[in-house]
């Protein structure tokens, strides 16, 4: 089965046809970087206005890069859930019309779960496993049962992990997309220069949670309290003690994850998946699978969206003209509050 997946959640217009859940035919990303890179931050009107534009062009590239006919379709996947609600209106919009037109059955996914699914594309894994999601709007640390069965057992009580990247990296100039441009001087950099607190969050039950707002101050606001007077103030010391202090908060958590639960597996996704110290911290923790998608995949694309929406077409889900856009999804609470399926 060949599905087209559409994504425009964000500022990624992309599409890419995938076969039977995991073989990749395309992965077409036209990607806006160079139109926000002056606000250094997504602009929801300038990112919806070129999606309308660019759409048509994007699934056709698709297309012909898979060697494949609008007829050769089987049915179609888009976001619908959560993100800019113009970007994603565009996407539905699109999806819906062109699956009409050809008579294809067609279902809108959540693109939460699809970044999960990103990894799935290239390994084989067995459920159940814990979930990392880590990006520029979300922080979820889970436990997923399938595809589309997740129970959450931390978040973040205010900023994602990926907002805290980028704000920090506005406010000292070092680059856009912030998440890549901390990266990359944190490998010339050295972590020891700056010493970060950890958050206490003395209130309620937050054995797996996490929270930037401190974190983010602290780096922009009260970076001379926490300082090492013997390194240079440098940006790739300030890039490689913010980002130490930013995944070492998220490995504490999964660390408890992992001991709590007993699941050895452990599957990330999101734009911050990418990150080079996360992969390899979790990379060489003994006695446990860590598993990422391609760089690739990391970020917004079609094909995540395109493999998860032929498990919900080979399962019979199909959704109406009638499909709507959401901004948001319900609230991802703890394991006692299962978030589950596309609702």
């Amino acid at each position: 089965m060949r599905i087209l997946g559409i994504e425009t959640s964000c500022d990624e217009c992309s599409s890419a046809v995938v076969e039977d859940g995991r073989r990749i035919l395309s992965n077409v990303v036209a990607t806006q970087i160079p139109f926000h890179a002056e606000y250094e931050g997504v602009v929801p009107e300038i990112a919806s206005r070129k999606h309308a534009e660019w759409i048509p062009r994007v699934v056709g590239q698709a297309l012909s890069e898979a060697g494949v006919s609008a007829e050769d379709i089987d049915g179609v996947a888009v976001t619908a859930k959560p993100g800019l609600v113009g970007s994603l209106l565009v996407g539905v919009s699109f999806a819906k019309a062109w699956a009409w037109a050809l008579g294809k059955p067609f279902v809108g996914v959540n693109h939460i779960l699809a970044h999960l699914y990103a990894p799935l594309l290239s390994e084989d894994v067995d459920y159940p496993f814990l979930g990392l999601l880590v990006s520029g709007g979300h922080t979820l640390i889970c436990r997923v049962d399938g595809f589309d069965d997740i129970s959450i057992l931390g978040t973040t009580i205010d900023d994602a992990v990926g907002e805290a990247f980028d704000k920090t990296a506005k406010h000292y100039g070092f680059g856009y997309p912030g998440g890549l441009a901390i990266d990359r001087l944190a490998r010339k950099g050295d972590p020891a220069a700056c010493r970060f607190p950890s958050p206490n969050l003395y209130k309620g039950e937050h054995r797996y949670d996490v929270s930037y707002s401190g974190l983010k101050t602290a780096a922009i606001r009260q970076l001379d309290q926490f300082w090492n007077p013997a390194y240079p103030r440098t940006p790739e010391n300030i890039a490689a003690a913010f980002e130490k202090a930013a995944v070492d908060m998220l490995l504490s958590r999964l660390e408890r994850a992992v001991e709590d639960t007993g699941l050895a597996t452990v599957v990330a996704g999101g734009g911050v998946a990418a990150n080079t110290y996360l992969r390899s911290r979790l990379a060489g923790r003994t006695g446990l699978r860590a598993l990422f998608p391609p760089l690739e995949l990391c970020g917004d694309n079609g094909a995540m969206v395109a493999g998860i929406g032929f498990k919900y077409l080979e399962r019979g889900d199909r959704d109406g003209l009638d499909l709507n856009a959401s901004p948001r999804v319900p609230i991802f609470r703890r394991l006692d509050r299962p978030a589950a399926g596309r609702d």
